[in-house]
């Protein structure tokens, strides 16, 4: 199976699908994406990192960041690249362009789940597999906590802070040294 994805996209798959934690969504395929420059699938990784990042913007409610994180998406993801990946891309594309349309028009209100339809039956089956190895339920929909929606609030951000106050600190030293 992971000759053909990269075992990061299929724990990218089992976290959206089964815990709904998008943050780490994120975090799986932008570690693989920057860790494999030149990938002829970088394009298709991006925009499905900015996938979940854009449901993690509507569910936490944020739906300006939400409309612009989708609409990279949009323009990222074509269904040959997604159908390569096993996913039917028509249909997901029509339910984030549906999605991104309700949000342009102020008519979405709350968030609702949006599943892939996995097209390749052995990653299907995969899938079904690592879900239950993990005890999780593919197509996870209520139970959500709270430190998933919420998750970039909750992380260890210490060595982030240390280096914006260090910057800063050069910064406001560079005028005296003129």
């Amino acid at each position: 199976m992971e000759e053909r994805y990269p075992d990061a996209y299929l724990h990218y798959l089992m976290e959206y699908h089964a815990t709904r934690d998008f943050f780490e969504c994120h975090e799986l395929l932008e570690e693989y994406w920057k860790e494999h420059p030149g990938d002829l699938r970088a394009e298709v990784w991006v925009g499905l990192i900015q996938l979940a990042v854009g449901h993690y913007h509507l569910r936490r409610g944020n739906y300006n960041g939400a409309r612009k994180i989708y609409a990279n998406a949009l323009h990222r993801l074509n269904p040959p690249a997604l159908k390569g990946l096993g996913v039917d891309g028509d249909k997901l594309l029509h339910a984030l362009s549906q999605r991104q349309e309700k949000l342009m028009a102020s008519e979405l209100v709350g968030y609702e789940e949006m599943d892939f339809e996995l097209i390749d039956p052995q990653l299907a089956s995969e899938m079904q597999k690592r879900c239950q190895a993990a005890g999780l339920q593919w197509g996870k929909i209520a139970g959500i906590e709270d430190a998933v929606i919420h998750r970039h609030k909750l992380r260890d951000r210490s060595d982030v802070i240390a280096a914006r106050a260090a910057a800063a600190e050069l910064k406001n030293e560079e005028p005296s040294r003129r």
